[in-house]
């Protein structure tokens, strides 16, 4: 029996070892070994904390430099300055031309933007250069150099249904439909999207790890990147977001519980935003009648860290096509973005994608299966002339049907819309 059991933990290990070999392998290294080949910008990647910019940076180039401002050798090399950088790897040599060389955290020198301009206007040619950083690198402005033109921006995320499915890049928008287990889905919901909980899966691990991941976000990068002094009054906000994901923004009633003015609350807003804490979703009004103008939403890049069971659903759903329109945006299949519908007669749709502008997609998400379509969906479907509106329904059953064949409203189960994505 022992025997048996050992055996048992064996194949679990070997198991697991080859789904995470599988799930590493990201969509973003194809993206970004294109992108080296092809560019001879810089390639900016940005994301949150843990979600896999290193892992995917160095996989891309064996031959690869790993230079880290964490690092006190690594930071006191780029102080010095481009020529040093070079005399100090010895990057002057014939066997290091066309090296890939990864700069890390860098965003957290006051001059990491002057210093990369020097870098690639003089050695831009002979090395391969990727920055990545735990914020958001086209953000944060430490110096007057520009460097327009010099680099493309490409912005991580965590792992979606999609992805799980397939690791190889995509050159179109909507991918064909495809069913996977529905482990896959409950961890997901349960674990959330990075890596390395939801690889794990275990609840003990995850626990650890969140709670590591919060004291990184609040008293490492709040600390190092901004002017902020009341950390535990910006942890607290965040908490509050928690159980305010996808409702509508009073930044009133922020102000008043936290005791502070309306205009700190939506600069510390900003800065969590910046570190990938949340992200807003803002209302679309362009010929939407007495729409609202002004107030966004705000969704967790880390879903798995609402306690509602239907704002999670949402924002797992948000999360997703947030990623899908960062993804076809950076790829450079156009100008995609993300929105929400409501009027002052309180009509509302959860989501709409736009495609250069145009009302694309909208996305009602449902926890539970409905008798009917939502009257709203079905609204704004009729006065914006969308391509495609979904009601998602998140218990819903895997159809394998291409849901984006469909030119009206139509129920949608998550498993077979969440999969077409990226």
């Amino acid at each position: 029996m022992a025997l048996r059991t050992e055996n048992l933990k064996q194949s679990i290990k070997v198991c697991m070892t080859a789904i995470e070999s599988i799930l590493m392998q990201r969509v973003y290294n194809d993206l970004l070994s294109e992108h080296l080949i092809q560019n001879r910008q810089m390639a900016f990647v940005s994301g949150p904390r843990q979600v896999g910019k290193t892992t995917s940076a160095k996989m891309i180039d064996e031959n690869t430099l790993y230079i880290n401002w964490d690092n006190q050798s690594d930071r006191i090399n780029i102080t010095k300055g481009p020529d040093h950088l070079v005399q100090a790897y010895n990057l002057d040599s014939l066997d290091k031309k066309n090296s890939l060389i990864i700069l890390d955290e860098i965003h957290k020198y006051g001059k990491w933007k002057q210093f990369l301009k020097g870098f690639f206007d003089i050695y831009g040619t002979d090395f391969k250069i990727l920055v990545t950083g735990s914020a958001r690198l086209n953000i944060y402005k430490k110096s007057g150099d520009s460097l327009m033109g010099r680099y493309f921006n490409y912005r991580l995320h965590p792992l979606s249904v999609a992805e799980t499915i397939h690791s190889n890049m995509i050159d179109k928008e909507i991918r064909e439909p495809q069913n996977f287990p529905g482990q896959i889905m409950k961890d997901l919901l349960e674990y959330g999207g990075f890596p390395e909980p939801f690889l794990k899966a275990d609840r003990r691990f995850y626990n650890r790890w969140r709670r590591l991941r919060t004291e990184q976000i609040f008293y490492e990068d709040v600390r190092d990147l901004t002017n902020v002094q009341e950390i535990s009054l910006i942890e607290t906000l965040a908490e509050i977001l928690k159980h305010q994901t996808g409702q509508l923004t009073n930044y009133s009633s922020l102000a008043k519980n936290l005791n502070i003015s309306v205009d700190t609350v939506k600069r510390w807003l900003v800065i969590l935003e910046n570190l990938y804490y949340c992200y807003s979703v803002r209302p679309y009004f362009r010929n939407v009648p007495k729409s609202l103008r002004k107030q966004p939403k705000y969704f967790l890049w880390d879903w798995s860290l609402v306690p509602d069971r239907g704002a999670r659903h949402e924002n797992i759903v948000a999360s997703h096509l947030l990623k899908a329109v960062h993804y076809w945006s950076d790829v450079g299949l156009g100008d995609y973005r993300l929105f929400y519908l409501r009027d002052k007669v309180k009509r509302e749709v959860d989501f709409l994608i736009t495609r250069d502008n145009v009302p694309w997609i909208l996305v009602e998400v449902k926890s539970s299966s409905l008798k009917r379509i939502s009257p709203h969906l079905e609204y704004f479907s009729k006065i914006l002339e969308a391509d495609h509106a979904f009601q998602i329904e998140l218990n819903g059953e895997y159809v394998d049907e291409d849901c984006f064949s469909v030119r009206k409203p139509v129920k949608v189960p998550a498993k077979t819309f969440l999969s077409q994505l990226v």
